[in-house]
């Protein structure tokens, strides 16, 4: 079963997600980040790949998608917050970037 995250875990999970540019959403317990790519083309085949490990994963990400910029925002809703789950994809999200 999945959980929120710990006060400690926060920090050594999300701490490197921070360093890579994610952020906390504002009045929510979440975390963001935009993905800027060459063209629409390259934006639309990074959602691909992430929707592949998304569903395998059963975790699924609250994303748009504009030209060559993909903005995402990852929180568990099972858990009413962050998880290891959100963690774990985005760190899938930045290796597949």
């Amino acid at each position: 079963m999945t959980e929120k995250l710990s006060e400690t875990a926060r920090g050594s999970l999300l701490g490197p997600l921070f360093e890579a540019g994610w952020a906390m959403v504002e009045g929510r317990d979440a975390i963001c980040k935009t993905y800027k790519f060459a063209n629409f083309v390259d934006a639309f085949g990074w959602m691909t790949k992430v929707a592949i490990w998304s569903e395998k994963w059963n975790h699924h990400p609250e994303w748009s998608n504009v030209y060559n910029k993909v903005e995402v925002v990852l929180t568990t809703h099972d858990v009413d917050g962050i998880s290891a789950l959100d963690a774990k994809l985005a760190r899938k999200m930045d290796s597949l970037s």
